[in-house]
């Protein structure tokens, strides 16, 4: 069979959404989650023993746990081991999911351990369960488990779904090392609405004995952690700042770009470090003067000077779709999947830096645009509130489809959500954003001044807005024909239609240089690499 066989297949046994709401049904008793999927790695033929041989990094965090799972594995690979790398969601063939050294396995090896787990699944099923296959997520985790054992890894950094306590990874019993970046405020209805309920969740990944680090976070949550930590003698570190690290040596370049890399990749480096010296590796970076910690504080993790290894790893660390930018004849485009409030704010400081520091063009004019979705539970008013200084010309949403239809692609199909349901959506987004505009408009007398990125052109059009069905048609009007690598077939005439879709086509069209902004959701932006780097769907 193929593999968009094995992805539709594996699309019926759940979405992401359904697994949301299950998790919420259940998350009372967090152990008959793990023990189910113990269950469920037990009809698949393995005990949760075999994955002690995996050597595993588990990951978890709010903002920056997939970056940090990705420096973490290539400085890794640097040092000649063979990695495997699990992390979600995907941004364009769920193959990504499952990595070996970096690479999401080919379709055939998906489609070969698809039909081999599917099938002993189906084989082992008790007709009186009332759930008789694990949903999405499950099996991709069991999926990941079994390729990583046959492929013979040398490690498998795992990074966590939702939570860490009642995630199905959690049911690794021995992990080399543990991590937590950042923690912020997402999924509310299913891991609580403060940030010490969210630090309680991602602190159940501690495990007893198996060295943990965290990079800085706000008092509560930190003692959140520590606690966790405490209470089953996980011995827990803080890591020092990246700068801490530099001292006295070169400074360290990173494959990823935004300030906000630089605690992931010292995260990164910690973790790393620990697992070489727990595997009896030597050269893992010449201790430093420690600095004492505080009474009461988290133990400092080591100051050491990274290895050359570690500094490559660090700056060929690629991880699509997070501060990403795509330079394309008079269009860049800024491809970043931040969907929290934390993780826009350092959306929009990459972003404007990356304004600032690039070659002003001489004469013509720049115009900025804003292409923007958010789904699920997200406060998309409160995402759309935090672009507002980044002074777009031209706003667009679209919901996360490719096409209007997309059933040739079982990737990209999602059937929790029908199309007018996520298009009554883009056009709740328009109509936040239309209000932040009238507001700004009318400033409170004595209010600050509006904080502008730079003197705007003539054109502006700040509060000019557009809604698409799906993110073909925008990229179309975004583009005009002037991106080299996307060129799609004439664009419908309805697309113009609209008065303000007609001007702004010329604008487009006359503009010297075109900066996209892509944002609000890892799906959109994942939709967008796909029809703008073709290679990635071969």
């Amino acid at each position: 069979m193929e593999y968009q066989d094995a992805v539709r297949t594996l699309n019926t046994l759940q979405t992401n959404a359904n697994y949301l709401e299950q998790v919420k049904r259940q998350r009372g008793d967090p152990q008959t989650q793990l023990e189910a999927m113990r269950l469920y790695l037990a009809r698949s033929g393995l005990q949760v023993e075999d994955l002690d041989q995996l050597n595993i990094i588990h990951i978890t965090g709010t903002k920056g746990k997939g970056s940090t799972c990705a420096f973490t594995e290539r400085i890794l690979r640097s040092y000649g081991l063979k990695t495997g790398f699990f992390s979600s969601p995907h941004l364009v063939q769920v193959r990504e999911r499952i990595r070996i050294n970096g690479q999401p396995i080919s379709p055939e090896l998906f489609t070969k351990h698809f039909w081999r787990l599917y099938h002993r699944l189906e084989e082992t099923k008790d007709d009186s369960s009332c759930v008789s296959m694990p949903g999405y997520f499950r099996f991709l985790t069991l999926m990941a488990f079994h390729v990583f054992l046959q492929e013979k890894v040398d490690l498998a950094v795992m990074e966590v779904g939702i939570g860490g306590a009642y995630d199905c990874t959690n049911i690794v019993k021995k992990p080399v090392v543990c991590g937590v970046s950042s923690l912020g405020i997402d999924h509310t209805g299913l891991l609580g609405d403060t940030m010490e309920k969210i630090a309680w969740q991602k602190g159940g990944i501690f495990k007893s004995g198996v060295p943990a680090f965290t990079v800085l976070q706000p008092d509560g949550p930190l003692a959140v952690l520590r606690d966790r930590a405490q209470q089953i003698s996980c011995p827990l570190y803080l890591c020092p700042p990246l700068e801490a690290l530099e001292e006295g040596g070169p400074l360290l370049t990173l494959g990823l770009e935004g300030e906000h890399q630089q605690a992931n990749a010292a995260l990164a480096l910690q973790l790393a470090r620990c697992w070489l010296q727990q595997k009896g590796y030597r050269d893992t970076g010449e201790l430093k003067a420690s600095r004492p910690s505080l009474p009461g504080q988290l133990p400092l993790a080591p100051v050491f000077q990274p290895t050359s290894h570690m500094q490559h790893g660090l700056r060929d660390t690629e991880w699509p779709g997070r501060t990403q930018l795509l330079r394309r004849g008079p269009l860049t485009w800024y491809l970043d999947g931040a969907h929290t409030t934390s993780s826009m704010q350092a959306c929009v400081r990459w972003f404007r830096q990356a304004l600032q520091s690039r070659e002003r063009l001489g004469g013509g004019s720049e115009v900025r645009v804003l292409l923007f979705n958010s789904t699920g539970d997200r406060d998309s008013a409160a995402l759309l509130k935090l672009l507002q200084p980044c002074q777009f010309d031209y706003t667009v949403f679209c919901p996360n489809l490719t096409e209007v239809s997309s059933t040739d692609n079982a990737d990209q199909q999602n059937f929790t959500v029908t199309l007018d349901q996520v298009l009554l959506r883009c056009l709740a987004h328009q109509q936040h954003w239309s209000r932040l505009h009238e507001d700004q408009a009318s400033p409170e007398p004595g209010g600050p001044a509006p904080l502008l990125l730079a003197p705007r052109p003539a054109h502006t059009h700040s509060a000019s807005s557009l809604v698409f069905s799906c993110i073909s048609h925008a990229l179309q009007w975004i583009s005009q024909g002037r991106d080299p690598v996307f060129q799609p077939p004439s664009p419908p005439r309805v697309l113009f239609a609209h008065p303000v879709a007609g001007s702004g086509a010329v604008v487009l069209q006359e503009a010297a240089a075109i900066h996209v902004l892509v944002t609000g959701s890892l799906h959109l932006v994942g939709g967008v690499l796909k029809l703008l780097e073709p290679s990635l769907s071969q």
